[in-house]
């Protein structure tokens, strides 16, 4: 509450507060401590203080939340309540973050993603740093199938990546080196002939430096992945940190992604799927590994995927009638993944476990129809890791679908039990 009421003060001042101080004279808009200023401002510094204290209260009273046997309950609202009944079952992910703003009160949230797209996340907010860690590992356990009291999983410490090599990695590829080239030219095009009109071309590509370096730089410092029995745990950011635990089998499909200039330094960056992430929450918790040496990434992928070593399945390439840049290209399966490596300068090599598959389709475009090839999806969730083996011949291609269609049935066959109870 305290916290809550702060930041609608904060918000007050730099508004409202501070522009209550200043007057308009004949030399301009100055700062002016007149009785009657001083009162004014005092006034509506209080009532904005009760508001915000009010608000705040309301915002703790109206969010209430319990476990009752396998169901996490949440309850919002006061004058309207409106209560939520999700299974543990459906818990694809407990990040537990830390904003800047909480850091300095020691306060976290926890936050549930569940299956089910857009408004499938229930975030517990404002609450004590034990206490998050308390419930992040009670709501494991129990979706584990395991009691509530369940001491805490052990973690095998797997790989850290060093700000050194988080800061080359996202310089040293293609389109940001162009940029770089770009804002140099444009700057000394300014510097020379001291033309306004450049900036034009300048601001704009220093907002793009800072999406495509600085966001990430900060977003992914400290990285460290860790393995345990309760899944993958993530811990990374710098002014925002964030704690994020993927239980076991949540990840639906993974992309190995090799920029050109990586490859001959032997880094990759891992993505996933995770089933339960949607819309811009998605695309934030899609890096598996930012960047890792080509071994550790796939040492990681035989862990995501037990039973399987991406090296070792045999590719074959697209139809000679395609036209390819890179021979690299090709498509194959074992009795656990399907693979599909593409793409040049930047290669891609999508993995998808069959037990995930959740449909195998054959598609054709007018070209393809004319050179009778075919395309195969193999499709996941609703992410960025989309898996398909293009510009097969269509026999070819229609053997693919067969194959996969039956191995992904096998495959959740033998599952056995019930997968969203795995501790069990």
């Amino acid at each position: 509450m305290p916290l809550r009421a702060f930041i609608i003060l904060i918000l007050y001042f730099v508004l409202l507060g501070f522009p209550l101080l200043l007057t308009e004279t004949d030399d301009g808009i100055v700062l002016v401590l007149t009785p009657e200023v001083v009162a004014r401002f005092l006034i509506v510094t209080v009532s904005m203080g009760l508001i915000a204290s009010g608000l705040g209260l309301w915002s703790w009273l109206s969010l209430r939340f319990r476990v009752d046997g396998d169901d996490l309950v949440v309850e919002t609202g006061l004058l309207r309540k409106n209560k939520r009944r999700i299974p543990l079952s459906r818990i694809q992910a407990i990040d537990l973050v830390r904003p800047l703003v909480t850091r300095a009160f020691a306060l976290a949230e926890v936050r549930v993603e569940l299956a089910g797209g857009e408004r499938s996340e229930i975030v517990l907010r404002y609450l004590g740093r034990r206490s998050a860690h308390e419930l992040r590992a009670e709501l494991l356990a129990l979706a584990a199938g395991l009691p509530g009291h369940t001491p805490e999983a052990p973690e095998r410490h797997l790989w850290r990546v060093r700000f050194g090599s988080l800061l080359a990695s996202l310089l040293l590829r293609l389109p940001v080196l162009g940029t770089i080239l770009l804002f140099l030219a444009s700057l000394m095009f300014l510097l020379m002939y001291a033309e306004g009109g450049i900036l034009a071309v300048t601001i704009p590509v220093i907002l793009g430096l800072i999406r495509a370096v600085i966001a990430p730089l900060l977003m992914y410092a400290n990285f460290t992945l860790a393995m345990s029995p309760d899944g993958i745990r993530l811990r990374y950011g710098l002014l925002e940190t964030r704690m994020q635990t993927l239980p076991p089998g949540r990840v639906q499909a993974v992309s190995i992604v090799e920029p050109a200039i990586w490859r001959s330094l032997g880094w990759v960056r891992v993505e996933v799927t995770v089933a339960g992430y949607a819309g811009e929450r998605q695309a934030l918790s899609s890096t598996l590994l930012p960047v890792a040496p080509r071994q550790v990434a796939m040492h990681l992928v035989s862990q995501v995927f037990p039973g399987t070593h991406v090296d070792a399945v045999s590719l074959i390439p697209a139809s000679s009638k395609a036209v390819s840049i890179d021979q690299a290209d090709g498509a194959g399966t074992d009795d656990v993944v399907f693979v599909a490596r593409h793409g040049w300068p930047c290669r891609r090599t999508d993995v998808i476990a069959h037990a995930r598959a959740q449909s195998v389709r054959l598609t054709t475009n007018p070209f393809q129809r004319l050179l009778g090839l075919a395309t195969v999806h193999v499709d996941a969730p609703p992410g960025p890791v989309q898996v398909a083996a293009t510009d097969r011949e269509l026999g070819e291609a229609r053997a693919i679908v067969e194959s996969t269609a039956r191995r992904a049935l096998a495959a959740r066959r033998s599952g056995g039990g019930d997968p969203t109870r795995w501790a069990r």
